[in-house]
């Protein structure tokens, strides 16, 4: 019997219309009513997951930045974390720079940029529909490598977006490099960049752990690269018919696609 259900959010849980369908409300409600755990998994910064998880009811302690932090929803508790260390984070921002490459980062609470374009503009348009203590702390500073250095911050991930694939190719080369940091993807335009052996799989070990459930008694869904590390762990690892192929050959099932409510699909066929 399943016991914890793990979902990614874009591309899996959300729809492309960014909102979670009637039919897969349903089957986590079912969830719920069976004492079955249910969290987040994702890329986003801690505070956007808390969005959807509050607005979805889960009380499941939320795996965020691509596993660098599992964070409680209930008493804000660190289940736990790994930040990039500063001296790393700083090489990134030299990256960056020097090839034009867009890029923001995150602390648990804080969105940093040095410019709204592309995502960070899109969470700021975002931020005016929300009520004000569900809005994201977007900060655009001058400089991210002086503010850094000026700052004791924990930092769990950077993002790196932009058009030329072939140029962000070449950059996530240069960047893994670095050998105490790793390199993942979670859309066709991007690279995020965490802490060494930081992964959703290893995030949903921890949580499993922490909720005393059993490696087989998992179910993990997701779509792009980020998530292969937690289908991979997962007793059954569930990738979406809009995954990415590579996705789709570490799964153990492929369900329909996110816009066909891929995750209630699945539900209802193992675990409900």
């Amino acid at each position: 019997m399943y016991k914890l259900v793990v979902c990614d959010m874009d591309g899996t849980l959300l729809n492309s219309k960014a909102e979670v369908s009637e039919r897969t409300k349903r089957a986590l409600k079912k969830l719920f009513e069976k004492n079955i755990h249910v969290a987040i998994a994702t890329g986003r910064i801690y505070t956007s997951a808390r969005v959807y998880a509050k607005y979805l009811g889960l009380v499941t302690p939320i795996i965020a930045c691509n596993g660098g932090i599992v964070k409680d929803l209930a008493d804000n508790r660190i289940i736990y974390d790994s930040p990039i260390r500063k001296e790393d984070c700083l090489k990134v921002f030299d990256i960056c720079k020097q090839n034009n490459v867009y890029f923001h980062f995150y602390t648990q609470d804080v969105f940093y940029t040095e410019k709204l374009e592309m995502p960070s503009l899109k969470y700021s348009e975002w931020n005016k529909t929300l009520k004000e203590e569900d809005r994201i702390d977007i900060r655009v500073i001058q400089d991210a490598y002086a503010h850094l250095l000026q700052r004791d911050e924990k930092i769990y991930k950077i993002q790196l977006n932009g058009n030329d694939l072939q140029l962000l190719a070449n950059v996530r080369e240069k960047i893994e490099e670095i050998q105490t940091i790793t390199c993942s993807k979670s859309w066709y335009n991007n690279i995020e960049v965490m802490n060494k052996n930081v992964s959703k799989g290893n995030a949903v070990r921890h949580l499993a752990e922490s909720l005393g459930v059993k490696r087989e008694e998992v179910v993990c869904f997701g779509d792009n690269e980020n998530d292969i590390s937690m289908l991979s762990y997962a007793g059954l690892g569930i990738a979406m018919g809009n995954a990415e192929d590579v996705v789709k050959e570490q799964a153990d099932h492929v369900t329909t696609t996110n816009d066909e409510d891929g995750v209630a699909v699945a539900l209802e066929k193992f675990v409900l």
